[in-house]
């Protein structure tokens, strides 16, 4: 199980990350593209993903994962807190986070972090 404070941590921890309140629900972006969002209290949070990523995901363990409102068309994956693992959560932070941010950070960052294989 994770809060919606550890999923906001792990999203701020990632470089350059800020928080701004948009639409009633907290998003977190890089620079001014949002990489996921959710509502304080919550128990469920977007995030960007590959249509891949998407279909995969919820065909793998649907109880967890499903298409996101609005933007699934575009492979956002709707997060259920309760039962998602908190190191699963922080690989999809950080892999929305790489799809959104500049290429010059994402090279910074993977110098340090190498992405998984």
């Amino acid at each position: 199980m994770v809060t919606f404070d550890e999923f906001r941590a792990l999203g701020l921890a990632l470089p350059s990350a800020a928080e701004r309140p948009t639409w009633g629900e907290t998003t977190l972006r890089v620079g001014e593209k949002i990489f996921a969002l959710g509502a304080e209290g919550g128990d469920t949070v977007s995030v960007k993903a590959s249509p891949v990523e998407q279909a995969e995901l919820v065909a793998a363990e649907p109880e967890t994962f499903s298409v996101a409102p609005y933007v699934g068309r575009f492979g956002w994956v709707r997060v259920r807190l309760d039962l998602v693992d908190r190191e699963e959560l922080r690989g999809l932070l950080t892999e929305a986070w790489r799809r959104t941010a500049p290429k010059r950070l994402v090279r910074e960052f993977d110098a340090v972090n190498p992405p998984p294989v």
